[in-house]
This record gives structure tokens, sequence and C-alpha cells, in this order.
């Protein structure tokens, strides 16, 4: 008698309900609470599914669910009522060597090895700008003036001498090229790019959208060597996972503006997926939905990669930043090449 092995895909649950979750031998379970408090039906999630897990709604845990997802390497994400990212429960840094972190901060030490990374990571990032533009400039959306700009622009990182010069280049970039949106997505005013709190549709996708693309990347170090306090185009400071910032730059392009796009220009997401409240715009409940949807479709995408000449995820793509750059750090390689879109 033949024996089969059933392999389960992991992937990424968003809970928006608000609810308790706990251990149930080798499952989670998921009670969600509707709006009046009452609870439902209580929902089974095998462990061997999950991959990660994104919290927008109220979620009570003890510390039984809390060991179990550290034993099986499965990270927590949390958000508040207002879309902020408020923390990570991850488990412990199970990957963490001592010779890489050694020679993480002696390259964040180093100026001349900071410098080489930051500007990479800015070029990387700002390219992937430009081909968005080119892109839509070649569907008949207008932004060829706004495509010079930003090519000019990017001139100068090179002859950049340090970090803030660095930093005020990417802000001149980004500039422009948001002032390309209205452009591209016509429908919609960008204006300016406001943060907290966004005060309108795109800077509410924005900023929900960088949000996310933050966790994923964190999630990505986390699998890696890389210790994720260290970083090298955004200082290091204090209760935040910097090298987060730094990496997911040069994805922002590539995977949430493209993701915004889609869902705007096919009208997925309309104004009726926002809400106007302390003089700010978030996206709601069913905006989130639609809007993660489309991100995890856009996630699990696939293009032939160049150099490993076989398909590779667009969520792989981010792991494969993080070990290029480990691999520069201990010396394994000459120079960090950031990825670029070269299609």
């Amino acid at each position: 008698m033949e024996t089969y092995k059933v392999l389960m895909m992991k992937r990424t649950y968003y809970l928006f309900n608000d609810g308790r979750m706990s251990r149930k031998d080798n499952t989670l379970c998921f009670v969600a609470r509707d709006k009046d408090g009452k609870e439902q039906a209580a929902k089974y999630i095998p462990i061997e599914t999950i991959d990660t897990m994104y919290v927008f709604g109220a979620l009570d845990v003890n510390a039984a669910l809390l060991n179990y997802m550290g034993q099986r390497h499965i990270s927590m994400h949390f958000f508040d009522y207002y879309e902020h990212y408020t923390g990570s429960f991850m488990a412990k840094d199970y990957l963490l060597a001592g010779k890489m972190q050694i020679e993480q901060t002696k390259a964040y030490i180093k100026k001349e090895r900071r410098m080489h990374i930051a500007t990479r990571l800015i070029d990387g990032a700002t390219y992937n700008m430009l081909k968005n533009m080119k892109y839509y400039d070649n569907r008949g959306k207008d932004t060829s003036e706004k495509i010079q700009q930003l090519e000019t622009l990017r001139d100068s990182i090179a002859i950049a001498t340090d970090i803030p010069a660095l930093m005020g280049i990417e802000g001149n970039c980004r500039q422009v090229y948001y002032s390309a949106f209205d452009a591209i997505i016509p429908e919609f005013t960008m204006g300016n790019r406001t943060k907290q709190p966004p005060d309108n549709e795109i800077n509410a996708l924005i900023s929900f959208g960088n949000m996310v693309a933050y966790t994923l990347t964190l999630d990505m170090i986390y699998h890696t060597q890389l210790n994720p306090t260290i970083s090298f185009l955004h200082e290091p400071g204090y209760r935040r996972y910097s090298l987060a910032l730094d990496i997911s730059e040069v994805f922002k392009p590539i995977l949430v503006d493209r993701t915004i796009f889609r869902v705007l220009n096919k009208k997925e997401i309309q104004e009726k997926h926002f809400d106007r409240k302390l003089n700010g715009c978030f996206l709601n409940e069913t905006g989130k939905k639609t809007y993660m949807r489309a991100w995890e479709e856009r996630l699990s995408e696939t293009i032939k990669h160049r150099s490993l000449n076989k398909n590779v995820s667009y969520k792989h793509l981010v792991k494969l930043e993080c070990y290029k750059m480990a691999k520069y750090i201990l010396r394994d390689e000459p120079e960090y090449k950031p990825f670029k879109i070269w299609w």
C-alpha cells in the first residue's frame, strides 16, 4: 500500500475582525466577535498552513499561543484602528550569527561601506520609480516631463558625499515621482504627500501599502542572518527595525505603487472604500481587504530570474535582496547590486 504525504502550502493570514485566538492541539482557534461583542462560531487554522499573520482588529491572545507560534517561527504584525503599524511578535532570532553582527556593525561604522550600500539603495529605488513612469508613459499617460526631471536628479546620486545629501536627493526624486501620479491615476488627485494622517485617497493607499511593505521586508530579514536594527540609509533608532525601511525602498515602486495603480485604474477600490475621520482619510475594512487581495496576487506573481534562470515570485525577490546585502556585508561579494526592473 502506497503512502502519500500531503504538502500544505503556507500562506499569509489577515485578521480584520475583533476576536480571540488560542491554541488547540496543532491548530489555532479563532473566535471572532461582531460589532455588538457577540462571539461567532470558532474557525480553525492548521499551524502548517501559516506563514505570517497580520492583525488589524483587536485580538485577545495568551502566552500558550505565543509560545507555540514562537516555536514554529511564525510572526504576527499588529496595526491599530487608524492603520498604524504598532509592533510585531516575532520568535527569538534563530538565525542571528555573531560574525554577521560584527561585520554588519563594521559596515555601518565605516563610511565608505555604508555609503556604498546607501547609494545603491537610492539608485535602485529611484530606477524602479523611473521604470514605472516610463511604463505608463508608453501607455498614453503623459509623464515625459517628470521622467526628464527624475533622470536629472538621479545623476546627482553618484556624487553625494554623505547620508543627509543622499536622503535629500531621495526626497526630491520621490516628490517628482509622486507628482506624476495625477497622470497615471486621473480619477484621483495626489496633491502633496501627507502621512500623519493621510489627507486623501492616494495618500491613504501609499501609507497603508508602505506599512505592509515594511512588515513584509521585516519578515524576510528575520529569515536571514541580518540584524534588522542595523541600517545604512535610515539612521538606526530606538524601537524600530530600520533595515526593513532601507530594503523596502527598493520594492515600494514595484510592489506598493503598482498595486495602487492597479486597484484604482481597474476601479477595484473607489471612493466608497475610504472613511474620513480625525481630519484624515483611511481605507475602510472593505478597502483594506480589497487592497490586500491585490497585494497577495502581486506577491505571488513570478518572473524569470536572470541569474538564477528560474521563475521567482516577487515575495521571494525581497528575501533574495536580503541575501545579496548579507553577502556584501560578509565580503563574499565585492559590491551590492540592488534589484532593478529589467523589463
